[in-house]
């Protein structure tokens, strides 16, 4: 069996695995009982196996992780979002087409240093309300 190169993460690591992640990240939002979601990770597998050197791939489950999946409008399974600069660039609903999906990663992947440079830097710092 393959070593999976998506990995899961919760509201506890997205900052740092998203937000924070100087490589640009794609997500795959998801519910385990989500029949389409079931249906498109293994063509998320297999983009994240080709594009393992230039993009992170991540699973948030929306029940456990709801309000990440509140604060990004997603209002259906599977939602990918691919985040650039910890800013979120492109979005696709439902089960799409997987070559789709790949010409978007590719896209990215070859706009990627532009989109990093144009991206501008949050500040996690809260320092007051005013």
């Amino acid at each position: 069996m393959t070593e999976t190169k998506v990995s899961e993460i919760d509201d506890r690591e997205w900052e740092h695995a998203v937000e924070r992640n100087s490589e640009p990240v794609l997500v795959m939002f998801f519910s385990p009982t989500c029949r389409h979601c079931t249906q498109m990770e293994p063509h998320v597998e297999e983009l994240a196996r080709e594009f393992s050197s230039s993009v992170r791939f991540f699973r948030l489950n929306i029940l456990t992780s709801g309000w990440i999946a509140e604060r990004y409008g997603v209002m259906a399974t599977p939602t990918f979002i691919y985040f650039c600069g910890g800013k979120p660039i492109q979005t696709r609903v439902g089960a799409v087409f997987p070559t789709m999906l790949k010409k978007m990663v590719e896209e990215m992947v070859q706009n990627g240093d532009e989109c990093r440079l144009r991206s501008t830097e949050i500040e996690y710092e809260i320092s007051g309300y005013g």
